[in-house]
């Protein structure tokens, strides 16, 4: 479910007309609905509530200060993969006592940085991370919490870019290789084995591969548990999403929708897991971004010009690859709807941004309503993974950010000062 819809012809935001704000704040624009937060993170928390565990928010999905706020105020926690993410939190009043600490290239100043902040755990991902680990905490006569992520050898059905838990990817370690690994890693004295991780990709749209994945990995757990007195289990995340369509056409009820009807949800997700889990006795992670943010955010772009070739006709707009990435990246999919819905017939279009680069587009012959200069198009399902990736290419300022609570908004980030781009860098002396 998200709380974006028409009221009449017009698209809403909770109970904020998107119009409004574009106006208001110009384009390209996000915007988060902070009731969707809140209701995605209730209903996944709610649905575990058999379960003694812990929703770490996979804040790479969006680290805005104002969403990771609106989860820490609902008791969540966090999976960061960087000391810049663990500082967001921070800033954002998270706890890193709450905090998992992921990723494959840990530096040495990162892991004392966590260590110094009294983060609740790192998901190791090779014995020489652990060793490095191991190190630092000594020299900090300090214990540092670990738990090794295991690669299950499951293929989770989703994007070659975002599967994580076969062996041809470059996260953790193999199945097979893992009791030899926490045999070793016992003996390591200023490790603390705290549990036992494990992230099979993104996007997962079938409970299937879930199921799989513990399956395959509960007697190891179970068998870890009882010789090095492990207190959790995480499973991580990558829970999907509905990307199409993301809002029902001609409905104000998204979950009217087909596709909406047939997607994993919260429910399902613990009705199958559940009684896999329960008899393990451990704290239960789980570790969601996309699915509490994705259908939280929209991005909204403004129509530049309507330009017809012989074969095709561009909808160019002035949002662009650099503000969302993900159709240029992932040839992902998402839904493109007029701020004012339109009647008439549907005209198969390119929509493209400005950036010098064929790549940069957001839809290809998508049937769309006839739209001209100054109309204004919503993006649907870009709360996650869409302001996080935006960059600055042909020297473009990064997009504002509003957050909608009700009839309430606020700017949740300033639109970048075109100034600020290469503030830092400097002529050097010999050049000038």
């Amino acid at each position: 479910m998200h709380d974006f819809r028409y009221v009449g012809k017009k698209l809403f935001c909770e109970g904020v007309a998107v119009e409004t704000l574009a106006k208001k704040f110009g384009t390209p624009l996000y915007i988060y609905s902070q009731r969707t937060l809140t209701d995605h993170f209730q209903k996944l928390d709610r649905a575990l509530a058999p379960l003694d565990h812990l929703v770490c928010f996979a804040m790479k999905s969006n680290s805005n200060l104002s969403v990771l706020r609106t989860i820490a105020n609902l008791g969540g926690s966090f999976d960061v993969v960087s000391a810049g993410e663990l500082q967001r939190v921070i800033a954002a009043g998270g706890d890193p006592r709450k905090c998992v600490f992921a990723g494959v290239a840990k530096t040495e100043a990162e892991i004392e940085f966590a260590l110094r902040k009294g983060i609740y755990s790192f998901n190791a991902e090779s014995e020489p991370e652990l060793q490095r680990i191991n190190k630092i905490a000594a020299r900090l006569k300090k214990f540092a919490p670990v738990a090794v992520r295991v690669n299950p050898g499951v293929d989770a059905y989703t994007h070659a870019k975002i599967t994580t838990g076969t062996y041809e990817n470059k996260f953790g370690i193999a199945f097979e290789k893992i009791e030899g690994v926490y045999a070793r890693a016992s003996k390591l004295k200023n490790l603390r084995l705290r549990g036992l991780q494990m992230h099979i990709g993104s996007q997962v749209t079938k409970t299937s591969p879930f199921e799989e994945a513990v399956k395959k990995v509960s007697p190891l757990v179970r068998q870890l548990a009882e010789k090095f007195e492990l207190e959790f289990f995480s499973i991580g995340g990558g829970l999907g999403i509905v990307y199409e369509p993301a809002l029902a056409s001609g409905s104000n009820s998204w979950w009217k929708s087909a596709a909406a009807k047939n997607i994993l949800t919260p429910q399902k997700y613990a009705d199958r897991l559940v009684p896999l889990l329960k008899p393990l006795g451990l704290k239960i992670l789980l570790e969601p971004g996309r699915f509490i943010s994705g259908n939280a955010g929209i991005l909204v772009t403004r129509v530049e010009f309507v330009k017809r070739t012989g074969k095709k006709n561009f909808v160019i707009v002035d949002a662009a690859m650099n503000d969302l990435i993900r159709p240029a990246f992932y040839d992902a999919y998402h839904e493109i709807v007029p701020l004012t819905k339109k009647a008439g017939a549907m005209i198969a279009s390119d929509v493209v941004g400005g950036i010098c680069e064929s790549g940069d587009y957001f839809a290809k012959d998508r049937p769309l309503p006839k739209v001209g200069e100054g109309d204004l198009l919503a993006l649907m399902s870009a709360g996650a993974y869409g302001s996080v990736q935006s960059s600055n290419y042909n020297a473009r300022p990064l997009a504002a950010e509003i957050l909608v609570n009700g009839k309430k908004y606020a700017v949740a980030r300033e639109r970048q000062p075109v100034k600020e781009i290469w503030r830092g860098e400097k002529i050097v002396a010999w050049l000038k």
